[in-house]
């Protein structure tokens, strides 16, 4: 199967292959979402099915890299997405600021890359409880991952960045008052493994998990040593991960000061010191992903990226975000306008 090098082709094979499978794939899981007897679980479960699908639909992106192995993948992308947008929504608006609960839950997303490992009960440290749902989703990742055949290859890598991301997931949640020392003080253990950088950076870097779905689409085929899917580590983080997740906090901004999460952009000084450090992201990104190969269409993904955020409606609602956004856009040139103009079509639609 021929990978697109055109953004209208990429955008006729992601219409035509990649959300027809994700909507099948969604309503299965909410089906089995719908049968979680515990009721803040499944109200959860179900929230985080129905809001953040366009983390499923944007992440499934990546199986037109498996080639013949496209459904493998996009259904391996699926369920490791749901995960994480499920244990986000149990994080966010959580009974517990446990940390020993936070790690607990992050768990699943380990197991999810490891097919050796049994599930468990990774709700052992709070109230509520379930019976087969996050479960499943880990077995489903798992059954995905020991069919490919490079997989043993890029687990090392693939596990490197979910550690970094339950980690995140973990300090960022914890109680407000810890919340910036637990992070800042992860940071100075890691500092050396990664550029120059702030700690919010790293933070944003660290939180993405389109790494893991790009290095699972290309173990979906034989060949690859361990060297090549190093570079395709290195080619996603820090850089496009922190791209991805900057802009995913840069529409939040709004939402996340009134529910009190934190926001790492709001970090920045000013408005200037914020665009110019996007634009640094945007073009390292770009600069890393020319290694990799299918180079053209990670360039892609990278423009795609700030239409898909940009596009949103929290950015349209703000006056001050849209002038920040149209700033953002320009730095994608016309194939992030041509992207930025279907995205608002596709989700006014």
């Amino acid at each position: 199967m021929k990978l697109p090098t055109k953004p209208w082709t990429l955008l006729y094979q992601i219409y035509r292959q990649v959300l027809p499978q994700v909507r099948t794939e969604l309503a299965a899981w909410e089906k089995i979402a719908t049968q979680i007897p515990d009721e803040e679980l499944r109200n959860q479960a179900l929230a985080s099915l129905k809001d953040k699908r366009f983390h499923c639909e944007g992440g499934a992106v990546y199986g037109l890299l498996a080639r013949n192995k496209q459904k493998d993948i996009i259904r391996f992308i699926v369920a490791y997405q749901t995960i994480s947008d499920y244990l986000d929504n149990l994080c966010d608006r959580s009974t517990s600021l446990s940390e020993q609960d936070f790690r607990r839950l992050h768990e699943s997303l380990l197991h999810a890359l490891d097919p050796e490992v049994e599930p468990g009960n990774y709700y052992a440290f709070r109230e509520e409880q379930e019976d087969g749902y996050l479960c499943s989703l880990v077995t489903t990742c798992q059954e995905v991952l020991r069919n490919c055949p490079g997989f043993l290859n890029a687990q090392p890598y693939m596990q490197q960045l979910a550690g970094y991301y339950c980690d995140l997931q973990v300090y960022k949640h914890v109680a407000e008052d810890k919340r910036e020392a637990l992070l800042e003080s992860w940071f100075a253990r890691v500092e050396q493994e990664v550029p120059q950088m702030s700690w919010y950076e790293f933070s944003a870097c660290a939180g993405s998990t389109l790494g893991v779905f790009c290095l699972a689409a290309y173990a979906a085929e034989d060949g690859r040593s361990g060297t090549d899917f190093e570079q395709v580590k290195e080619g996603y983080f820090p850089w496009l991960q922190g791209l991805h997740i900057m802009l995913d906090y840069f529409i939040d901004q709004e939402e996340d000061r009134i529910e009190g999460d934190l926001n790492f952009v709001s970090y920045y000084q000013s408005e200037e010191e914020m665009t110019e450090r996007m634009r640094y992201i945007k073009e390292q990104a770009d600069r890393h992903v020319l290694a990799l190969p299918d180079a053209s269409f990670h360039r892609m993904i990278n423009k795609g990226l700030l239409a898909i955020y940009l596009a949103d409606e929290k950015v349209q609602a703000d006056p001050k975000v849209k002038r920040q956004a149209r700033q953002f856009i320009r730095f994608g040139g016309m194939p992030t306008v041509f992207f930025y103009m279907n995205m608002w079509m596709y989700r006014g639609a």
